[in-house]
């Protein structure tokens, strides 16, 4: 697992509060995760996930996985835990504004220390947002400790592909991103089986490559001004950006990162 200690809580917190957060969010829209609905119709049917269970969302930014996993799924009840206050304030109109306010509860607490009840949900979610917190072991812990036994922990998140990455490579993805650690496909899966759970899939989505293409071409063919509008038309910054945005581009194409899919259940 490589890990970057210049990046911290404050760090990620100062991107989905500012501008950073806002320009994802133009490119990836409201779910802001690789592969959008069609990735989370894809975790919640490999997950089982299923109609009247009530689940929690650890890093669920404005909720959109909530809200996708209340209309698509039918689940009774979802609590949001976010450690950015503009993002759970966001989320709560988010979900008002779709009347589904009273099926969802934010609570503003980091994912390693919820503060929420031990055994208490039937499923815990994660998707794309995991890569952001840097004790992972802690993350995957407090997940399990979450969900009732023989519940489930399903989620997606940003990892290392087949190729790897060298350390100067991680550095420079790692400082672009926020993010203060980043695992592997196989650390994942044995920090799951290490916190009680029987891991049922743990592999590379293979969509990585695919959609960076797709954002960067979306920045300059259609939605140039739209970005420039997002970080007070600074043309400089986003020149940097895109530059970064190549650099991501080419390690996906290498296979030296991935979207990797995780689905597991916690032992009776």
């Amino acid at each position: 697992m490589h890990t970057l200690d210049a990046i911290d809580l404050s760090d990620v917190r100062a991107v989905y509060a500012g501008a950073e957060g806002q320009l994802w969010e133009l490119l990836m829209g409201e779910q802001i995760h690789i592969g959008g609905l069609t990735s989370s119709l894809d975790l919640a049917g490999r997950a089982g996930i299923q109609p009247d269970t009530t689940g929690v969302d650890l890093c669920c930014c404005t909720g959109a996985g909530m809200r996708f996993l209340l209309r698509f799924c039918n689940v009774a009840h979802m609590h949001g835990v976010d450690a950015t206050p503009a993002m759970t304030d966001l989320g709560q109109l988010r979900c008002a504004n779709e009347g589904l306010g009273d099926r969802t509860t934010f609570h503003l607490a980091e994912a390693v220390c919820t503060g929420l009840p031990d055994d208490h949900f039937d499923f815990a979610w994660g998707e794309d947002a995991w890569c952001y917190v840097a004790d992972k072991p802690a993350l995957i812990r407090e997940a399990a400790r979450l969900v009732k036994p023989g519940g489930t922990i399903a989620f997606t998140d940003w990892t290392t592909g087949d190729a790897g990455l060298t350390d100067e490579q991680a550095q420079r993805f790692m400082t672009f991103m926020k993010f203060p650690s980043f695992a592997s496909i196989h650390d994942y899966a044995g920090l799951l089986d290490a916190a009680g759970c029987d891991v049922v899939e743990a592999q590379d989505t293979g969509r990585f490559a695919e959609y960076v293409d797709l954002y960067i071409a979306m920045v300059q063919k259609q939605l140039t001004y739209d970005a420039l509008k997002r970080i007070g038309f600074d043309q400089a910054l986003l020149q940097q950006i895109a530059g970064e945005l190549a650099f991501v581009q080419q390690l996906a194409h290498d296979k030296r990162i991935a979207q990797g899919r995780f689905v597991a259940r916690k032992r009776a």
